[in-house]
């Protein structure tokens, strides 16, 4: 008897889960078709999509809106246990029971994505579906199921509540658990999914378990050019809600017909979920942030038992400040709901911004008036995190983008955290907030997903997830059906219930071309002249590029070209810059080098063996190869910040384009400039107007412009007391500054907002020199030596270069490499893109290969000798494609005048990278001085943002690390430079005519890719991944002298070539530049004003 009760005990305790198991063998039912692979089932028992807000207990937290704060609130983030398997079927099935035995699995950090804490792999591609392509089955043998597992205890106080699971968002789908029990299923990675789980929770501690399938029918509709990677990657919380409660509200605050009064107007949906019918107070008001109420209104409010309630206040506010992204004005909402005893429930709200925004008269205009996009699209990334991207990063980003003249955002390509809706409002930032929907791999024809109306209320859900939940947001000025999915009936009816539920927001959708189903004409990538054809032939609607400008690499070419003529039309209206950031994860070697990854970088090449590409897919971009686990290489770093934040280059250009103040020369010898405010809602008597005039490069005059009251979008004249008396030889530059007067969070006092400089048109010719000093020459067949007091240059006849340059005994070249002819840059993305690399390989060895002719060298008089070396260039086959002549002029002080004479013989010769010539110097020439535009790298079509001035660096800050190593470094308009070592001895380089310069401690070859990084083959050729810890140091200082390098171009980054006019495409070039010796105590400005009279 004892035996029998001790085993009924122990049966027992297994069935109370006191035993714990896998349950490997106990089957498990599945549902055919699958929930996620079916796209007609996107949620099972979600709860209604709404607006972000938080219940509080009293108004002060509320107008803080630190969810910490709130009674209500509790944040399940940390770590939880974590197990992950390559496909379904390995999946633990029954893992979500108490009794499951998780003793085996290792924790994970919630959020993160799991593929960068140490589980699966990253992919990087733009098309290519990262499986096969079987909509709306995931097929193949690669599709990861990660199954989470925590506990929670809700507080005591919460007891009656309801209590509602928040997943801000989770990729691809999911399914949750709460005690064992099945609590529902959800899709749409990039919006919040919450249940109610109170009836499924128990006393003490409660399991929440989730699992998460990596790939999904959802993911047919998240094709976006990021990081296919996955998990839970936003917060997860508690919110405990009174039975009754408001389930959501929207605040509509406009503006009426003159733009002048505000107009309010606040519907709240009340529910009841309790037994009984309710009878609450909702009580509401509006207040500035001073907390003065404009408006206070209750209502009382019966909501039956189960059932749903509204209530509608309306309220005109007069003259209320207007919101804007100039004009950040917000004020507090307050939602109050009482019980019968007057007793608060709960208070939410939210900032509510009064602004419009409509289509009017063909423009975009926010509050009436027609503003500019200056914009840039956005990926939520993180270096470290990747997808998971929090206040610190947002705020960065901010502050950036109010500093560098930013004003709109796209959020490509899906809704971001609510949090940077929140920030956008508060710190002025305009949004176009797009829908998660992109199924570019599956083309725009006829299988499109678009036109499939199986897929109509996959498409209808992502539309509405994004716009219940953000449109209380004053920052939102346009909705985005999504991107690059082709168009047809699926988007014809988001568009429709768009307008339906909101027509205070234009709608737009680059896809839809011209149709009736985008308000805006939103191309992307249009040229600069379809731009002009479009303004010259509609009027019905603005065209404001989506994307434009692509910034992959070494990028952003001719942007102030398009703003010259975009604001030439009132129909074109501006556009937003692909992209923000730079997608680098940051990954560090096991010797300690650091250095950010892309495509290509993780994961196996192989696929699994059943996958195959889809054909379209091959198509696009050239060189992804079916068996391959996707990869687009490279192409996910297009930003103009780097992957840390750390500006890139172009971003100084994108600040000074964008910027709101415009400056005109109307008469610089009177002084006078033309001042215009660009400005849509600011008096420029906000900013403080200075101006300074540099004479080569030294400040010899300042001042500051008297306060101009200037209202937004108009121009007046001011005039600029500055005197000069010109000095033999200098170039005088004027440069007005707007300054910031008060400092705000993101932008401190003194701030830069804009700037323009202007040569002025006073000059004194400065006599040229005729140096003195006797030389020797040493001439044979094969080489010459010229001497003079303290100085020797020796020629090599048979290599046709300067073999030794020694100047105070001190040989200068690095291992006899003095100037050679050199034509060719390390091809940046762009030059990849439009097959420059294969186009015009004929001058990558040009220079080097060149085939002397001709080498002749004679004195001329006593101070000076001439040597002459005669080339012939030639082409791939050997052929003489043009002929090139090196005039060395040496002059008794040392100096060398170099005249350099390029003439085409072949025809039809594509362009030429660069014009110039190349040196090594010894490593220990490190400092740089020169005059000339700076200080970031800059190029023939990249300028507008870099000032002529007088600048100091090590070579080694000279190079820009672009996140796959390019053409880099780049200074033009400079008029000398200088390199130096410690001592202060060197060489003096000063251009007859305007120079390009770049400086490193590499050769060019250290920045090259052997073809472009796209795939894992290109061309035939197999891609090399290279990044910045593959360019080492070389024990050498790398100097380029150039008389041109070509523009980097910018229109896009897969075919578009730089503009002709930044091309050199001549028959011929000529151009000389002096070389002078430096040493200690020298007056390096002055020594470069001296020229020497050439005979």
């Amino acid at each position: 008897m004892n035996r029998k009760l001790l085993l009924m005990g122990t049966f027992a305790l297994l069935i109370a889960g006191g035993c714990k198991s896998k349950f490997e063998n106990e089957p498990f039912p599945e549902k055919s078709p699958r929930d996620w692979e079916n796209p007609a089932v996107n949620q099972i028992n979600r709860e209604p999509v709404h607006s972000t807000f938080l219940p509080y207990d009293n108004e002060e937290k509320l107008a803080a809106n630190d969810y910490a704060t709130s009674p209500y609130y509790q944040l399940l983030n940390g770590e939880w246990k974590f197990n992950l398997v390559t496909t379904p079927e390995q999946r633990p099935y029954w893992f979500f029971r108490k009794n499951y035995d998780d003793s085996d699995w290792k924790t994970i950090e919630v959020p993160s994505n799991w593929e960068l804490k140490g589980y699966d792999y990253a992919i990087y591609s733009n098309i290519t579906y990262p499986h096969p392509v079987t909509p709306p089955q995931i097929t193949g043998d690669h599709n990861p199921v990660g199954s989470y597992r925590t506990y929670f205890e809700t507080p005591k106080d919460w007891k009656g509540k309801e209590i509602i699971l928040h997943f801000g968002g989770v990729s691809s789908a999911y399914y949750l658990w709460i005690n064992g029990e099945e609590v529902g299923y959800s899709e749409d990675s990039k919006t919040p999914s919450e249940f109610n789980i109170t009836k499924y929770l128990k006393p003490g501690k409660n399991l929440l378990a989730l699992q998460v399938y990596r790939w999904s029918d959802g993911t047919y509709l998240e094709d976006q050019d990021f990081w296919r990677m996955s998990g839970i990657t936003r917060d997860v919380y508690l919110v405990a809600r009174n039975p009754i409660h408001t389930q959501d509200y929207w605040a509509k605050a406009g503006l009426d017909s003159t733009y002048t009064n505000g107009i309010l107007n606040l519907d709240i949906k009340l529910r009841n979920l309790g037994q009984e019918a309710s009878t609450v107070t909702v009580e509401t008001k509006l207040q500035d942030l001073n907390k003065t109420t404009l408006f206070e209104q209750s209502e009382q409010v019966n909501v039956a038992a189960g059932a749903n309630g509204t209530v509608n206040f309306a309220t005109q506010i007069e003259n209320p400040q207007k919101w804007s992204a100039e004009t950040p004005n917000l004020y507090q909402l307050v939602i109050n709901i009482k019980n019968d005893k007057g007793e608060l429930i709960e208070s939410i709200g939210n900032k509510v911004g009064f602004r419009t925004s409509e289509i009017k008269n063909g423009q975009l205009c926010v509050n009436g008036k027609p503003i500019y996009v200056k914009g840039v699209n956005i990926h939520e990334h993180n270096q470290f995190s990747g997808h998971v991207v929090g206040r610190e990063t947002m705020m960065k980003d901010l502050e950036l983008m109010k500093q560098y003249n930013i004003n709109t955002v796209r959020t490509s390509h899906y809704p971001q955290p609510e949090l940077w809706y929140e920030l956008c409002d508060k710190y002025g930032m305009y949004l176009i907030d797009e829908a998660n929907i992109e199924s570019h791999g599956m083309g725009y024809g006829e299988r499109s997903l678009a036109k499939d109306s199986t897929w109509l209320a996959a498409h209808l859900f992502r539309t509405e997830n994004a716009v219940e939940r953000d449109k209380n947001h004053a920052s939102v000025i346009i909705w985005s059906l999504g991107n690059e999915a082709g168009n047809g009936i699926n988007f014809e009816r988001t568009y429709a219930w768009i307008k339906a539920r909101d027509n205070s927001r234009p709608v737009q959708y680059e896809r839809a071309d011209l149709e009736a189903n985008t308000d805006i004409f939103c191309p992307m990538y249009a040229r600069i002249e379809q731009m002009v054809d479009y303004a010259k032939k509609y009027t019905d609607r603005p065209l404001i590029q989506c994307e434009y400008a692509h910034a992959m690499g070494n990028s952003v070419g001719n942007l102030q070209d398009y703003w010259d003529v975009i604001e030439s039309y009132d129909r074109l209206q501006g556009g937003c810059i692909w992209d923000w950031v730079d997608q680098g994860i940051s990954v560090t070697t096991p010797n300690g080098e650091k250095y950010w990854a892309y495509g290509g970088d993780f994961g196996p090449e192989e696929a699994p063996a059943d996958s195959s590409a889809d054909s379209y897919q091959m198509a696009q971009f050239g060189g992804i190869v079916s068996k391959k686990v996707p990869s687009d290489g490279n192409f996910c770093c297009n930003g103009i910040v780097n992957p840390n934040r750390d500006p890139n280059p172009q971003l100084y250009e994108v600040k000074k384009v964008y910027q709101n103040i415009g400056f005109k020369a109307v008469d610089l010898k009177k002084g006078d400039i033309s001042l215009i405010n660009k400005f849509r809602f600011t008096n420029l008597n906000q900013f403080k107007l200075v101006w300074q005039v540099e004479a080569d490069g030294v400040k010899v005059g300042e001042g500051e412009i008297p306060t101009v009251d200037l209202p937004a979008m108009e121009s007046t004249t001011v005039n600029i007391p500055a005197t000069v008396k010109a000095e033999p030889g200098k170039a005088y530059y004027l440069t007005v500054m707007a300054k910031s007067t008060q400092a705000t969070d993101l932008v401190p006092e003194g701030h830069i907002v804009a700037y323009e400089q202007f040569a002025l048109p006073v000059s004194v010719t400065a006599p040229l020199s005729v140096p003195t000093g006797k030389i020797e020459l040493e001439s044979a067949s094969d080489k010459a030596v010229i001497k003079g007091e303290n100085f020797a240059v020796a020629f090599d006849f048979v290599k046709g270069k300067i073999s030794s340059l020694v100047y105070g005994g001190k040989e200068m070249l690095n291992e006899n490499n003095g100037p050679e002819p050199n034509f060719w840059r390390a091809p940046t993305d762009n030059d990849f893109g439009n097959g420059q690399d294969i186009r015009c390989k004929v001058w990558r060895k040009a220079g080097a290969d060149r085939m002397i002719s001709g080498a002749k060298s004679e004195k001329v008089g006593d101070y000076q000798a001439k040597v002459t070396l005669t080339f012939n260039l030639p082409g791939l086959n050997g052929e003489t494609v043009a002929t090139y002549q090196s005039v060395y002029r040496v002059f008794g002080d040392g100096q060398i005048v170099v005249t350099n004479q390029y003439n085409a013989v072949a025809k039809d010769l594509p362009e030429i990278p660069r014009m110039g010539m190349n040196l090594q110097l010894a490593r220990e020439f490190e400092n740089v001085e020169y005059l000339g535009r700076g200080p970031h790298d800059n190029y023939w079509d990249r300028k507008t943002g870099s000032l002529v001035g007088l600048y100091m660096s090590k070579v080694k800050d000279m190079m820009w690390p672009y996140v796959r190593p390019q053409e880099n470094g780049n200074r033009s308009d400079v008029s000398w430079a200088a390199w130096t070592n410690s001592d202060g001895n060197g060489l003096l380089f000063v251009g007859y005519q305007p120079l390009n310069i770049s400086t490193h401690h590499n050769v060019i070859e250290d920045f090259e890719s052997p073809v472009r990084t796209i795939g894992y083959k290109y061309n035939g050729i197999k891609v090399v991944n290279r990044h910045v810890n593959d360019v080492k140091e070389r024990n050498l200082t790398s100097v380029n002298i150039d008389y041109l390098q070509m523009g980097v171009g910018g229109d896009d980054s897969w075919g578009a070539r730089t503009h002709p006019q930044y091309t050199i495409t001549g028959k011929t070039y000529s151009y000389s530049f002096a070389i002078k010796p430096l040493a200690k105590g020298n007056d390096v400005a002055a020594m470069a004003r001296e020229k020497v009279k050439v005979n």
